[in-house]
């Protein structure tokens, strides 16, 4: 199966993020000095205001004054054009970085099997690739700089204020350590409530995600009402969490702002006494009043954002959860060497798919299963044979399909194709020699032209139009107003699942695919349309090896073997005719369908 780990990170996750951090490593670096420069000129400020109150105000003179300017307006246009670098580098990395990442998820999830997406819902996985990916950017760009930021500030002013005046610096540095104390408090007790607020806001997407998706289902059995009410229950929860939140941060503000004034007041004494008995200058005490004013805002800040980063340490386990989880199919090193993987095929090396199938003793159970859904199973397909499978819904009759195209791998035996084993070809090489139409077909969003070019990337339109045309989908092409160029809409939602299913089965028809599944393609097509499909099923598996998989038992009366599934097993095996001289479960299925005096193939 799928193998998630358990991911535990230190230091914020960076060393697992390092390999996505070092392409652009010259731009943090050159972010951070640019960072520490900025916080250098900041808190240089006052400095030059204490300047300009001891040698042009107190003086009463403006002797000097000009090179003052010049000097002023020179550190005040370097540290605008330092900010602006800066913001700059900050927005490439977190796009870089929010890029990257989510190209390696996705790219990740495609090689990942069924039994990953069978046990994750599209929910989960989408929070992982854009919600996850998009904080960890704003970790590594903007979250970092305000640390750097503020912790590089309040150094120069730790500096500045032991220079100018120890004994008045420790009056402004001793509220440091208590103004540290409170935040880290707050802070836990902030994260506790915001974690909350998160696991709520997750299952509010969920809800509304499914509301979405589940619209029709919800208003068919009029459950507007319970939908409605469970949302708003969970929003208001939320809403109450996250005042509780509101007022705990208010405290917090409020703390650091009664700190910041018990420290302006102590300046204002002791330094209002050392100025009028001739022990300091006016303009010093203009610096100490600037530092006591603006030295606990950074401090607070380095706390929450350093807070704020490890909250975010949660969506780098959880992204890595994701990246580091091992697909239970996959090709060894041996064969990638060989035939390349999924993104870098070498298709110079792929052997032409003749199409001779053969199971050999193949057992299979879900990796969450006690049971095996398959047992001992043998069955040799020789190519071009025409494969049928029936049985009652849930009895393993895709199983044994899925185990074809190799979406999952056995769990005892081996699936041999033209003689060798499965694994010891690429996935891709198989896969593209696939056609499959689903029993619920999924259409992209876009046109008609685009979604069977899926089917096959070059196909010109007269063989979009034979391929649909020998599905008799042509005339579905032609009543819409633009043709090929018509919007299916999301999933092709503007088209009936009739529709959709003759759409798929003409793509993959286009591919001209060695081994074509057909997962009761025809469960949603009308009885008129179903002849016409019969006839063309007959004409696109001439030649090709295929497996059928059939609700309705019309459409299979002609397959070369016919394989019935009960519970997991192959209970009858054979051609039409001899199972239903048989009369054992395939007589029951079939008679039950249609009356056997009426049908001439009997």
């Amino acid at each position: 199966m799928n193998k998630e780990k358990n991911v535990k990170l230190p230091l914020f996750g960076i060393p697992k993020l390092y390999p996505y951090i070092k392409p652009y490593l010259k731009k943090i670096l050159t972010m951070i000095f640019l960072g520490v420069l900025s916080s250098l000129f900041d808190s240089a400020y006052p400095i030059f205001n204490r300047y300009a109150i001891d040698n042009f105000v107190v003086k009463n003179t403006l002797k000097g004054l000009p090179a003052f300017i010049i000097l002023y307006v020179t550190v005040l246009i370097i540290q605008v054009v330092d900010n602006f670098i800066t913001c700059a580098l900050c927005g490439q990395v977190e796009m870089c970085m929010d890029r990257d990442l989510r190209n390696a998820s996705f790219n990740h999830l495609q090689e990942l099997s069924f039994d990953y997406f069978n046990r994750n819902n599209v929910g989960y996985i989408h929070a992982r690739v854009m919600s996850d990916t998009g904080k960890i950017g704003v970790m590594v760009a903007w979250r970092m700089m305000d640390v750097i930021w503020n912790g590089s500030y309040i150094l120069w002013v730790f500096v500045m204020m032991v220079i100018l005046n120890p004994r008045l610096a420790s009056y402004v540095l001793i509220m440091v350590p208590i103004a540290a104390v409170i935040a880290i408090y707050f802070q836990k007790r902030l994260l506790v409530l915001n974690r909350k607020i998160r696991e709520i806001n997750s299952t509010i997407t969920g809800n509304f995600n499914e509301g979405i998706t589940g619209a029709k289902a919800i208003k068919s059995l009029v459950v507007e009402k319970k939908i409605t009410d469970d949302f708003e229950k969970d929003t208001e929860k939320m809403r109450r969490e996250s005042v509780h939140s509101t007022h705990y941060a208010a405290l917090f503000s409020a703390l650091i702002t009664m700190l910041s004034t018990l420290s302006l007041a102590l300046i204002l004494w002791k330094g209002g006494k050392l100025s009028t008995e001739g022990f300091m200058q006016i303009g010093t005490l203009t610096v100490f009043i600037s530092y006591a004013l603006g030295l606990l805002e950074p401090v607070q800040n380095v706390i929450v954002t350093i807070s704020e980063m490890i909250a975010v340490q949660v969506n780098v386990e959880r992204l890595f959860k994701l990246l580091e989880t091992e697909s239970d199919v996959y090709d060894s090193k041996e064969v990638i060497e060989k035939y390349g993987d999924t993104f870098n095929p070498k298709k110079e090396n792929w052997e032409p798919l003749i199409g001779d199938i053969e199971f050999k003793d193949v057992s299979f159970r879900y990796p969450d299963g006690d049971e095996y859904v398959l047992e001992n199973f043998n069955l040799k397909v020789p190519k071009g044979t025409n494969v049928a499978i029936v049985g009652e819904t849930g009895a393993g009759k895709s199983t044994l399909v899925n185990l074809v195209c190799r979406f999952f791998k056995p769990t005892k035996g081996r699936i041999l194709i033209d003689g060798r084993d499965a694994a010891e070809r690429s996935l891709l090489w198989l896969h593209s020699n696939l056609g499959y139409v689903l029993q619920t077909p999924h259409l992209f969003s876009g046109s008609v032209r685009e979604n069977l070019r899926y089917g096959k990337a070059d196909a010109t339109d007269e063989e979009i139009m034979e391929a649909l045309r020998l599905v008799s989908a042509e005339d579905i092409v032609k009543k819409m107003e633009k043709g090929l160029d018509s919007d299916v809409g999301e999933d092709g939602g503007m088209l009936s699942t009739g529709e959709k299913q003759l759409l798929s089965f003409a793509r993959a028809i286009l591919a001209d695919p060695k081994i074509l599944i057909l997962d009761e393609a025809t469960s949603s097509i009308d009885t008129v349309t179903e002849r016409a499909i019969q006839d063309a099923i007959v004409t696109v598996t001439k030649g090709r090896t295929s497996f059928v998989i059939a609700h309705r038992l019309s459409t299979i009366v002609d397959a070369d073997i016919i394989l019935v599934v009960r519970d997991g097993k192959i209970t009858e095996r054979g051609k039409h005719k001899e199972l239903m001289a048989q009369k054992g479960y395939y007589y029951d299925l079939f008679t039950r369908q249609f009356d056997e005096r009426s049908f001439s193939l009997i």
